[in-house]
């Protein structure tokens, strides 16, 4: 399924599924210490086992019918990506078409965070989405993550809920998460 558009500047989206989640780690790993940094005083998982459950995650998404995954490259080496699950509606609070769109992650190397790729990704998701017909589109962001809320209330949405959590593991006993060498 694997369908590939140059962008920009030597950016290339590629669309696909499953077949592209194993491209997708060291990018999740990088969100994995982002959200570490921006929302600290939580036990996270270690990186390798943090990913091995997002990617039991993505399995199950992208077996979704039209759910993808968009791979955004930069001379041929992974910069970003977003990967997006349609699932059935209506909602039963708001009005909502027959299918919600659900941006499960978005990720940029830090790198490349703030120039364009996040963009990039979201122009296409929303392309991508106007070609299946769903209008509707949810996206989680951490309390804290003040970056990308602005990122997307930029682009219209709006915040409608609020999570609220008690986790019982313990920050200070957690298994330590060491930062990546880039």
């Amino acid at each position: 399924m694997s369908q590939a558009e140059r962008i920009s500047d030597g950016v290339t989206i590629r669309k696909g599924r499953a077949e592209l989640i194993d491209q997708l780690q060291p990018l999740w790993l990088a969100l994995h210490t982002h959200h570490q940094s921006v929302q600290p005083g939580f036990a996270y998982f270690a990186d390798k086992t943090s990913w091995e459950l997002r990617r039991s995650c993505y399995e199950r998404w992208t077996a979704a019918e039209d759910s993808f995954v968009l791979l955004a490259e930069l001379n041929g080496r992974a910069v970003g990506y977003a990967l997006v699950e349609i699932q059935p509606g209506p909602d039963d609070t708001w009005v909502t078409g027959s299918r919600i769109a659900e941006l499960q992650t978005l990720s940029v190397a830090p790198a490349e965070r703030g120039n364009g790729i996040g963009t990039l990704l979201l122009d296409r998701v929303d392309a991508e989405l106007d070609g299946l017909g769903v209008g509707d589109l949810l996206v989680g962001t951490l309390a804290a993550n003040s970056g990308a809320q602005r990122l997307y209330e930029r682009r219209g949405l709006r915040p409608v809920l609020v999570h609220y959590a008690r986790f019982t593991a313990d920050p200070e006993r957690a298994e330590p998460v060491r930062p990546r060498e880039s």
